[in-house]
């Protein structure tokens, strides 16, 4: 049988959100290339629908929290144990009580919040401001690339240039610490989505996938053994030489072994959506397939009607959230010396809660940073204040922090980034926040 006949009778389908010819070609370099070392990696985490930042990292020692939000606050914290006030951080920042998983990361200096930060555009629609924050350009809608790919073609572009020229160094672009000579790996970006983020659009390649499972060779009758023999023994017309290429790369995630795969260090995963997702990114961290970039989202966060407080409709959110990264963290142990993993909503909520018991979209809003690599126990950014003639409109919490001086920071510091003008264009408000040690 030929190629040709193969592909056209739709015998063979490569199951999985995000592979296309594109990727097949881009992965075709990338598998020539030696496999990488183990290196730093960078877990992206996106609350879509904007968390309720002041809810979640609670400003409980600001005398107007508790007055803008007569039924939704989190109360202070409380002298015993059992109760339902914010867990305490530095006498004026805690963290909601389903956060508490969290907590052990803070008093091990493992936890790094950062408060009244977000984009500088004024948008309050969703779409726009997660396209901003994940193309890394506020208010530029033009954009084509995520700000994460142009990091990884960036650096793609800076190891093509010192393989053809045999130098140890690279001239242009943004580059990592060196790792053996591989930076394409066709996992080196992974997001744990039904279809590819916006903030992994562009050349570089980025496979999307809903579980590792999912991403495989199926067929009827054995046909895919026979394609797979015909790639390997000629030359693949129709995808351009990368079939050999792409069944080593779905063989590598099959001796991941995902349904073998036990945590470690007795961490237990929620079996929600998210839960099961961070297992698996967790899981391909410790396959060292070479994964250098992970993404993630979970949705839920748009809380215009009944919010609650200590419980209720954020709360429960905020369980699968906390206790989900806390797993996370503990199932890697030692390797988190080398993950950082990096939290993001497209904006905050309003600080004053609405008729409804709940709270309608705001401007500035809190990310996390956790990982070995943070300047853990400390609430970075500078907090601007609630009281009226403090919020931005007089309605939110007010921008101190532009998510690209965190996002800069963390491509700089971690991922080794030196040419930051090609991640952000346009931005020249870098400014160091002392986030990672």
């Amino acid at each position: 049988m030929h190629r040709r006949v193969f592909v056209k009778s739709g015998a063979l389908s490569l199951v999985t959100m995000g592979l296309s010819p594109s990727f097949l070609r881009r992965a075709s370099f990338a598998m020539s290339l030696p496999r990488a070392a183990k290196g730093k990696v960078l877990v992206c985490l996106f609350q879509r629908g904007a968390a309720d930042a002041l809810n979640m990292v609670v400003p409980h020692g600001d005398p107007h929290y508790g007055r803008l939000r007569p039924s939704i606050a989190i109360a202070r914290p409380a002298r015993s144990a059992g109760t339902s006030g914010a867990l305490d951080l530095d006498g004026f920042f805690g963290l909601h009580p389903a956060l508490a998983p969290l907590k052990p990361l803070w008093d091990r200096d493992l936890l790094a919040p950062i408060h009244a930060v977000g984009s500088p555009s004024s948008t309050r629609s969703h779409f726009d401001a997660q396209d901003y924050m994940e193309s890394g350009t506020p208010d530029v809608k033009g954009t084509r690339d995520g700000w994460l790919n142009r990091y990884l073609a960036t650096c793609d572009t800076c190891e093509a240039g010192r393989a053809a020229s045999g130098s140890g160094s690279s001239s242009s672009g943004a580059g990592t610490a060196d790792r053996g000579g591989a930076r394409a790996e066709p996992f080196r970006a992974v997001a744990m989505t039904q279809q590819t983020p916006r903030i992994l659009m562009g050349p570089a390649p980025a496979v999307a996938m809903t579980s590792i499972d999912a991403f495989t060779v199926r067929s009827a009758g054995g046909v895919a053994e026979r394609l797979e023999a015909l790639y390997r023994t000629g030359s693949a017309d129709l995808v351009h030489a990368t079939g050999a290429e792409t069944f080593d790369a779905v063989k590598r995630l099959r001796e991941a072994d995902p349904a073998r795969y036990a945590p470690a260090n007795g961490a237990d995963y929620p079996r929600s959506e998210f839960g099961q997702r961070l297992r698996q990114l967790a899981q391909l961290i410790k396959a060292d397939v070479g994964l250098e970039v992970g993404f993630a989202d979970i949705g839920g966060w748009d809380t215009h009607v009944n919010q609650g407080g200590a419980t209720g409709q954020l709360a429960n959110r905020l369980t699968d959230f906390g206790t989900s990264i806390a797993a996370f963290v503990q199932d890697l142990g030692d390797r988190m010396e080398d993950v950082l993993i990096l939290t993001m909503s497209e904006f905050g909520r309003m600080a004053r809660q609405n008729g409804n018991g709940g709270t309608d979209h705001g401007h500035a809003g809190a990310m996390f940073a956790i990982g070995g690599a943070v300047r853990g126990g400390r609430v970075h950014g500078r907090w601007p204040g609630l009281a009226p003639e403090q919020l931005y409109e007089g309605r939110d919490l007010a921008l101190t922090t532009d998510f690209r001086s965190v996002f800069s920071e963390v491509a700089a510091g971690h991922l080794g980034a030196t040419h930051l003008e090609a991640l952000f264009p346009g931005f020249d408000g870098q400014r160091s926040l002392g986030l990672l040690v």
